[in-house]
């Protein structure tokens, strides 16, 4: 699954532009330009607004979206973190809790649902795209 951004989105019309600037000659710039309005739309309608989230026990941020993935940190109960969106991922059956929704957290890593206060994606309302 891949999340993509309002940078992966820029990059992704810059390159394209470049291309057509190389490969089109002087038409190439109206084609540029076109080809950045379209992604435009593309990349608002991607950008998530941060939700907090917060933990209820201790436990660890990984760097990706299953216990497979290496920790980045570990977090204490009650603190605060900063969410983007929520993902199926790898299962986890810890604390009473058996589940396989993971947080994208604003730093990039992952935090398991069951680690977080409120619904198994501790009521994070966005699904990541």
């Amino acid at each position: 699954m891949q999340r993509r951004t309002s940078r992966s989105m820029t990059k992704l019309a810059t390159a394209t532009a470049a291309a057509l600037v190389v490969a089109g000659g002087a038409a190439a710039p109206s084609a540029a330009a076109s080809a950045q309005s379209a992604a435009q739309p593309a990349a608002q309608a991607v950008s998530v607004q941060a939700q907090t989230v917060t933990t209820w026990i201790n436990g660890n941020v990984r760097i990706g979206p299953s216990t497979g993935y290496s920790i980045a940190y570990t977090v204490a109960a009650n603190q605060n973190l900063s969410a983007e969106c929520w993902l199926v991922g790898g299962y986890v059956n810890a604390n009473g809790i058996y589940h396989d929704k993971w947080v994208l957290l604003s730093d990039g890593n992952y935090i398991w649902g069951g680690l977080l206060k409120g619904n198994e994606v501790g009521n994070v309302s966005t699904p990541c795209f």
